[in-house]
């Protein structure tokens, strides 16, 4: 019967990153509202860090992440400057100097930085935020652009995790997609990490890019596999040409139809299982023994900006063009345009431009939409009880009947206010954790397709 659903993983929606989604951010948030926000913090509480290095050496066709591609240093130097500026900025708002226990490098390309100027920029971190006592230090990698000089200072920072773009090491994608990055260019970067003691390393795969078949494709995961990552991601392609103008040109190439996407999810998520990873909400692998796939093993997975996550903080706190800090009041980005960026920095101000502060009816259904991602599972009355929000039946009542034909073609199974996605229902994770956003609507937004 679950044939009948075949069309909701065509459908838009969220990936659930976050709850409101960014879909929601208005111009309200301020740097005002954002230095308020920042005093109110509990200075005893641990908290993250989200550094977003907005620069790349050159453009992937795929790309949906906000970056600029350039041919010289002096604007990455520039950035290094300014992002000093903006870690004192956000350290003299703050109560105290908080404690971090997790620290995310994402861009663009982090190690675009020069090994000296990254050790220079973890000494700023270091300086205004303190580092606990085994804390992940995570950074993204393009293989193609990892040096030794760079894999040292790595090293020397801390950094602890890294995470490799692999995309796909079938010549013909990578040549439509323009990333030309060879086997062997990453198992090398995985030997200099590894040499290193970096030895938490993750790989991120997407499916649904030009030229991709399921032969091609499961070659790809066997080859990424066999160089033993610790995790795995499986992403769908985004394709929004809408919002990033660059990805048309994989249109001349033909894209993967809906019917091939679904296999290609479907059967490397197979041959990942069969070769000893597990399965973490809707699109991880991990290792038995790695702390994401024991999250997953005891109900305390998590999820935010950077996907699943071992990290339980209540405040995010983002650094750089476009970083989205999530504090217990609610959300903030910063300006994405680089230049724009940098003149409400150095003029002293935040360059927060848009957010949303969050309500007691938000941070309920965030919990939902939360449980269903990462557990594939929900008791809407225990949530219900939690924020003190009365019967689950009632308050739920459009969502629950929404959920019947999910209920019927087998997707999901429910028990009075308990709901639980069945493992061949396992596509339908967006589709079903969509019925619980309050905010989305057909003609509000235009997201990736689910599957």
């Amino acid at each position: 019967m679950i044939e009948t659903l075949r069309a909701q993983l065509a459908r838009p929606v969220p990936r659930y990153t976050s709850y409101p989604t960014a879909v929601q951010f208005r111009p309200g948030i301020t740097g005002t509202v954002y230095r308020r926000w920042l005093e109110e913090l509990d200075p005893a509480a641990e908290i993250s860090l989200y550094l977003h290095v907005p620069f790349c050496k050159r453009l992937c066709h795929y790309c949906g992440c906000n970056t600029n591609i350039v041919a010289r240093y002096e604007p990455v130097a520039d950035f290094l400057d300014s992002v000093e500026m903006e870690l004192a900025h956000a350290a003299s708002a703050l109560p105290d100097r908080l404690s971090y226990r997790h620290l995310h490098f994402g861009g663009g390309t982090p190690t675009i930085l020069n090994p000296g100027d990254f050790q220079r920029l973890m000494q700023a971190i270091d300086r205004h935020f303190r580092r606990a006592i085994g804390a992940e230090l995570a950074i993204e990698i393009d293989p193609r652009t990892l040096t030794t000089e760079m894999a040292n200072a790595l090293t020397a920072a801390g950094i602890n995790r890294a995470s490799l773009g692999v995309q796909d090491f079938d010549p013909g994608v990578q040549a439509a997609i323009n990333r030309i990055q060879p086997f062997e260019t990453v198992a090398s970067s995985v030997d200099l990490l590894r040499a290193r003691g970096i030895n938490d390393i993750n790989f991120d795969l997407i499916y649904g890019l030009p030229k991709q078949t399921l032969e091609s494709f499961l070659e790809t995961v066997e080859r990424a596999a066999s160089l033993a990552p610790s995790r795995l991601a499986l992403f769908g392609y985004a394709h929004v040409p809408w919002m990033k103008r660059h990805q048309k040109v994989l249109e001349k190439h033909g894209l993967p139809d809906g019917a091939l996407r679904e296999a290609l999810s479907r059967e490397a998520s197979r041959r990942l299982c069969a070769r000893g990873y597990v399965p973490v909400g809707l699109d991880h692998f991990a290792r038995p023994e790695d702390p994401l796939a024991k999250a997953a093993l005891v109900g305390t997975l998590r999820r935010n900006f950077q996907g699943y996550t071992t990290d339980d903080s209540a405040t995010l706190i983002a650094f750089g063009p476009s970083g989205i800090s999530h504090l217990p009041q609610g959300y903030a980005q910063a300006e994405a345009n680089v230049r724009h960026w940098h003149e409400a920095v150095r003029a002293g101000r935040f360059a927060i431009v848009r957010g949303v502060a969050v309500t007691g009816q938000d941070r309920l259904r965030a919990d939902v939409i939360e449980a269903l991602m990462c557990r594939q599972a929900v008791d809407l009355q225990a949530i219900a009880d939690r924020h003190r929000a009365g019967d689950a039946r009632a308050l739920f009542a459009r969502e629950l009947e929404a959920l019947r034909p999910f209920v019927d073609g087998g997707a999901v199974t429910r028990g009075g206010t308990r709901i639980a996605l069945t493992e061949s229902g396992r596509l339908f994770l967006r589709p079903v954790a969509a019925l619980f956003d309050e905010y989305l609507t057909p003609e509000a937004a235009r997201h990736s397709r689910a599957v």
